[in-house]
């Protein structure tokens, strides 16, 4: 009887060592989920810069946008859950619409029938970008409306008795979180980076967001199997819309009586009072100094967010060959939930004792300072990283000046000038490289001044027939040894095996010498590079990621801890959806200094975020500094004590003084 007065299912719960068997469904659903997120999430700047062909801060801009709808809905998931629908229902009904978003974003990026443009565009490209951004929509709503329910969800699974499988199911939830992580920032990378298509070999897009939309189905049919074994807690109102209507309340009454002749309050929320219990209003006094301390941490979430947009894009001009294996530029990002695996444990098994050993007071405010002093560095790195990255990049000639390239393909030197004697050369109007390739690839073409047509072929690609005396256009080829393939007419071969790195742009010229079929056809091929393969490591982002994982666990693991603390007992969700809109204001800030700032160099950029955390962290200092650290359950035990008046009372007795003094 006193479970079905709770709103709670009663049932028999099955368990496994003394957890609830329930806990498992939920613990692969998460781990399915974060990997169906942090999957489509890492490749998702490329598909827009390669696929979309947008320019990178278009790219840039819609990316944020895209994280900061994912961080506004969970207010959104919270009501629906605590007011109407429940926690499971809520999940369930969210994740068909967010598997729907993954399944749709997947079909956006298969090439049309008709697509067969060498460069990967698609034709209809109008088409891909609604189909996209619809699907970006539904995915925004079903991961952010699902986020502040499962974790819930989970911990309803426990008796009052089983704090400490409790707590252990939440350090397993979280693990499952940064594993799903892990490895779909490797795996779907890798697949992105794969060839597939039926007219033209194009980057494997659709499967790259196809597996995180079928992992995301697992997750739904993983959840909905196990729920006849779930606790089910019935919606009791949701205390976000109470918060607001209370501080509503105060502000409106404060208007009401701002004439004089009423007594000042000790806190302008005091004038709820007419309406609301003093438990109630002490209880949102506490909510609301924890808020003020956030004004300052979106800024925090504007360089940690970049890791997936500019730090990506960054890497795709950077030499990613590790001797062993090949890194990926969207690779990278997988260096943040490897390093927090390791610095989680580090930190709070060796670091903070050591602090504490040492007898510094290393508060949970001051770690959070630090947290945001380490991710100003991080963008101070990869400004560095930026300068001497640009200082490798070609010069290209402005709007008033004009390229001329003279390729020799002459068994013998020629010379002459430009203005007075003219050179005997064949004049070829082409489209030459002015930026460097994408992806990291290399542009190639091939050069004919053979006597005869000529087609070159690698890997099942082909350049199609070269006329004599005529150059191909430019087809990107991947890094790796690559062997091209000559071929003419009456079915004569000659192989050129070449090493191509990262980036670079390279012309060869078959001249008119050119024995096909000869020992040293090969040989006789000269190349021009020019565009420069990337020659800067991808190594040397790892300082920057090492010091951005670094201020996240400082900052956010603290700051989770320190809302926690300093929440009341009934509203550590409210703190939450708090805690979570910081990261959605973080990205907005993102959109704004991006069409804000007029710098044309990146390096600037970089320095530009650094300089305005850093900025931030002092005003956020100074505020840590005259906050005084709250015992919310010794607040809340304060006004238990005391009789409660009845609230009608209250508002009659409000009334009628207010008439008298009228």
């Amino acid at each position: 009887m006193a479970d079905k007065e709770m709103g709670i299912e009663t049932k028999k719960k099955k368990s496994v060592c003394g957890y609830p068997l329930s806990i498992f469904f939920i613990v692969v659903n998460e781990f399915c989920e974060r990997f169906s997120y942090y999957g489509m999430r890492a490749v998702l700047v490329l598909y827009f810069t390669y696929f979309l062909r947008w320019d990178e801060n278009t790219a840039i801009s819609i990316y944020h946008t895209f994280v900061a709808l994912c961080y506004l809905t969970p207010i959104l998931g919270a009501i629906v859950a605590d007011s109407w629908l429940g926690k499971f229902k809520t999940i369930v009904y969210l994740s068909i619409v967010y598997t729907l978003g993954q399944g749709v974003l997947a079909v956006s990026a298969i090439h049309d029938i008709t697509d067969n443009d060498r460069d990967g565009t698609p034709d209809n490209l109008t088409f891909h970008v609604a189909l996209s951004m619809v699907g970006l929509a539904l995915i925004a709503l079903g991961t952010g409306g699902i986020k502040p329910c499962v974790a819930a969800f989970g911990g309803d699974q426990f008796d009052d008795s089983q704090d400490k499988q409790r707590s252990t199911f939440f350090s397993i939830f979280y693990l499952s979180i940064n594993a799903g992580s892990l490895l779909s920032t490797i795996i779907t990378p890798i697949i992105r980076a794969q060839d597939c298509g039926i007219y033209t070999k194009q980057k494997c897009y659709p499967l790259a967001f196809g597996v995180p939309a079928a992992l995301m189905m697992v997750a739904l049919v993983v959840f909905i199997v196990g729920s006849k074994m779930y606790i089910k807690v019935a919606p009791k109102g949701n205390i976000m819309l109470e918060v607001c209507k209370c501080i509503g309340f105060a502000v409106k009454n404060r208007f009401k009586h701002r004439s004089s002749q009423y007594p000042k309050k000790e806190h302008w929320m005091d004038w709820a009072e007419d309406k609301y219990e003093k438990l109630l209003i002490a209880q949102v006094k506490m909510v609301l100094k924890v808020l003020f301390l956030y004004i300052p941490l979106p800024m925090f979430w504007a360089l940690f967010d970049q890791q997936g947009s500019r730090w990506t894009l960054q890497a795709t001009t950077m030499d990613g060959d590790f001797g062993l294996l090949v890194i990926q530029p969207d690779q990278m990002q997988m260096m943040n939930p490897i390093m927090i695996l390791v610095m989680v444990p580090i930190m709070d098994s060796a670091v903070y004792p050591l602090i504490a050993k040492c007898g510094l007071n290393f508060t949970p405010l001051k770690r959070m300072t630090v947290g945001m002093l380490m991710a100003g560095l991080a963008f101070a790195a990869a400004g560095v990283v930026q300068l001497q990255i640009d200082n490798t990049l070609p010069k290209f000639p402005s709007a008033s000046q004009s390229q001329v390239k003279l390729i020799n393909m002459q068994p013998t030197a020629v010379t002459g000038n430009i203005d007075g004697t003219a050179f005997n050369l064949a004049a070829y109007a082409v489209k030459d490289s002015m930026s460097k390739p994408q992806e990291g690839k290399n542009a190639i073409r091939f050069a004919n001044d053979a006597t005869e047509g000529l087609n070159v072929s690698w890997s099942g690609e082909s350049l199609g027939p070269i006329a004599p005396d005529s150059i191909s256009n430019y087809t990107l080829v991947p890094q790796g040894n690559v062997v091209f393939t000559i071929s003419n007419e009456a079915g004569a071969t000659c192989e050129m095996s070449q090493a191509l790195s990262f980036g670079s742009s390279v012309t060869y010229a078959i001249p008119s010498t050119f024995a096909i079929g000869s020992p040293e056809c090969a040989a006789s091929i000269t190349k021009t590079t020019e565009i420069q393969p990337n020659v800067i490591h991808m190594a040397w982002q790892l300082p920057q990621y090492f010091l951005m994982t670094a201020g996240e666990v400082v900052f956010s693991v603290t700051g989770l801890e320190f809302s926690y603390s300093q929440a009341p007992s009934n509203m550590k969700s409210v703190l939450q959806a708090g805690w979570l809109l910081t990261v959605a204001v973080g990205n907005i800030i993102v959109l704004i200094i991006a069409e804000a700032a007029t710098l044309s160099e990146k390096w600037a950029e970089y320095i530009l975020f650094a300089s305005l955390l850093v900025a931030v962290c002092v005003i956020f200092s100074i505020m840590a500094y005259f906050y005084t650290y709250l015992d919310p359950a010794e607040i809340e035990a304060q006004f238990a004590e005391k009789d409660p008046e009845d609230k009608d009372e209250k508002k009659r007795g409000s009334l009628s003084s207010s008439s008298s003094s009228t």
